[in-house]
């Protein structure tokens, strides 16, 4: 009982001080609605950025991960750290001086309208199909094993499930679609504090049960006892191979951190461009310390359990109802509700502004109001959330979450990259070539991934059974060796398009070199350390690779 109260106390005081943070922000307004009237500061902005990021599939999804593979797993957080900083010194200032509110909107001017329509529904396919359902599943199976959902309410596993996926949605939605970005992003900086200080306590609980109360001698435990697993560089037929590290996965990070609407929408709502850079950098900063909520609990519950789990993915769940005091539980669980639905209001957020600024006063409703483009955002967006409630009980068994959606985005993920990347910095490249690199992108990337991998993967696998190999070790090996890693398949077609559009630009170029004028909507004068603190991050991560690598 105890534990519920703390949950609902903490979520309803985040409701409350979300609520009475936007009251004065106009939201009939696009900028109010999906900028937050360009009001946005640092401090708000890095806390949004990181509890946007984290989810049920990042925090137990990665400690899985870590839990299977050890340190190597890392690379998905300190890396993303390097492309924060990529995003603050280059793509930022692009896009305050143009005064976007949508990452499409740089690619209409840029390009042509039809190239942003075609951008917008990629984002919008992929948020409704994959990220929306997974978002909601993921944190549906945490929330109903926390608080044993089917044993408080009486029913099938399957039924709990249910109930967690539609609560969560629904006042997911009603974060989203009725208070707009300013409600998101406050709600997003309080639950923020909530999660960093849930998220530590769990390896300090967990090093101390290993270590008989110690922290320090759980981790020269923990290091002494499994020496290998504090491996910075991963091995062949890991989930992260050290190479892919130079090629596909840094790809991955810059579309995410600085071409993602749900992610970039927090920096183009700045209320200028210093204050939007130095949000980014200080988010990079702390990002470099996400290892610590989002490997090591993993790491530490392989010592824990001596490797004894049925499933990568109960490590974190079975460690938090291990080490946790019982009564902080409660206050936990509400910590990580906040974060499912931060990454759910965020992503339904982003949704309604790439509907309403880019399909519905597009092609719609060319004279609509702003007041009309807000209120048909969010119709759109209560449909779209009631989508992602019927499809997410469906993934039920798509395995591995945090792969699964990794792999899948790419889908949409490198051909949007692509055609950004060279938008930028390019002049004379056409919107043809815009349209050929995201479709090929996308076309090939499927083809590679679900029909040819696949059918490679699978032949080599009976061929490994039929000469005797059975070990499950030997077999992941030989399905690593089958097909190349999708991390790599995604650099290879990134280049591949890239080189395509720079030949349509040299046969086709545009009559007019391509120039962003600056409507002045917010200053851009760049923080003036920008660049030095940009060069300590990546020093840093740097460091850290090297320190553990063996």
């Amino acid at each position: 009982m105890l534990g519920i109260l703390s949950f609902l106390g903490f979520t309803i005081l985040v409701a409350v001080i979300a609520y009475m943070a936007t009251r004065k922000t106009n939201e009939k307004s696009s900028d109010g609605y999906f900028l937050g009237g360009r009001s946005l500061t640092a401090g708000v902005i890095a806390g949004s950025l990181l509890l946007t990021n984290l989810s049920t599939e990042q925090i137990v999804g990665l400690n899985g991960s870590a839990y299977t593979d050890g340190l190597s797993v890392m690379a998905w957080e300190t890396l993303a750290a390097i492309a924060m900083v990529v995003a603050a010194v280059f793509l930022l200032p692009r896009y305050l001086k143009g005064g976007l509110t949508t990452v499409p909107q740089f690619l209409a001017e840029r390009f042509d309208v039809t190239t942003k329509t075609i951008t917008s529904g990629l984002f919008l396919t992929g948020y409704v199909v994959v990220l929306l359902p997974v978002i909601l599943y993921s944190g549906s199976v945490a929330i109903s094993g926390m608080f044993n959902v089917p044993e408080l309410l009486g029913v099938s596993d399957k039924t709990a499930l249910i109930v967690c996926i539609w609560g969560i949605g629904i006042i997911g939605s009603i974060y989203a679609v009725f208070g707009g970005l300013k409600a998101v992003a406050v709600s997003d900086s309080i639950n923020a504090i909530g999660l960093m200080i849930g998220g530590v306590l769990i390896p300090i609980f967990g090093l101390m049960a290993i270590g008989d109360g110690n922290i320090f001698t759980g981790l020269d435990t923990l290091m002494s006892a499994n020496p290998e697993r504090f491996d910075s560089t991963g091995n062949h037929g890991q989930e992260v191979p050290f190479a892919t590290i130079f090629t596909g996965m840094m790809l991955v990070q810059l579309f995410y951190w600085g071409t993602n609407q749900q992610i970039i929408q927090r920096a183009l709502g700045a209320k200028n461009l210093a204050e939007g850079q130095k949000g980014l950098l200080l988010a990079s900063f702390l990002k470099i310390l996400g290892p610590l909520i989002l490997v090591l609990p993993g790491m530490i519950a392989y010592h824990y359990f001596d490797g004894g789990l049925a499933s990568s993915d109960l490590a974190y769940p079975e460690l938090v109802r291990e080490v946790l005091p019982k009564p902080m539980v409660g206050f936990f669980a509400a910590v990580l509700f906040g974060a499912i639905l931060s990454s759910f209001n965020s992503v339904l957020n982003s949704s309604v502004t790439l509907f309403g600024i880019d399909i519905y006063k597009q092609h719609i409703n060319k004279n609509a109001s702003e007041s009309t483009v807000v209120k048909y955002g969010k119709i759109f967006g209560v449909c779209l959330a009631l989508a992602a409630m019927f499809i997410a009980p469906l993934i039920a068994n798509a395995g591995s979450l945090f792969n699964y959606l990794q792999e899948i985005n790419g889908i949409y993920s490198i051909p949007i990259l692509t055609i950004i990347v060279v938008g930028y910095l390019t002049k004379k490249v056409p919107a043809i070539a815009a349209k050929i690199g995201i479709l090929s992108g996308s076309i090939l990337y499927i083809i590679s991934q679900f029909i040819v991998g696949p059918n490679r993967v699978e032949k080599a696998l009976e061929a490994a059974k039929s000469s005797g190999i059975t070990d499950p070790a030997a077999l992941k090996l030989v399905e690593a060796d089958a097909y190349p890693h999708y991390l790599h398949i995604m650099a290879i077609l990134f280049a591949l398009n890239i080189i395509i559009m720079l030949i349509i630009g040299k046969i086709w170029p545009r009559k007019e070199p391509f120039e962003l004028e600056y409507t002045k909507q917010v200053s851009i004068e760049p923080y003036k350390y920008v660049k030095q603190v940009g060069i300590a991050v990546c020093v840093i991560v740097i460091g850290i690779y090297i320190y553990f690598a063996k």
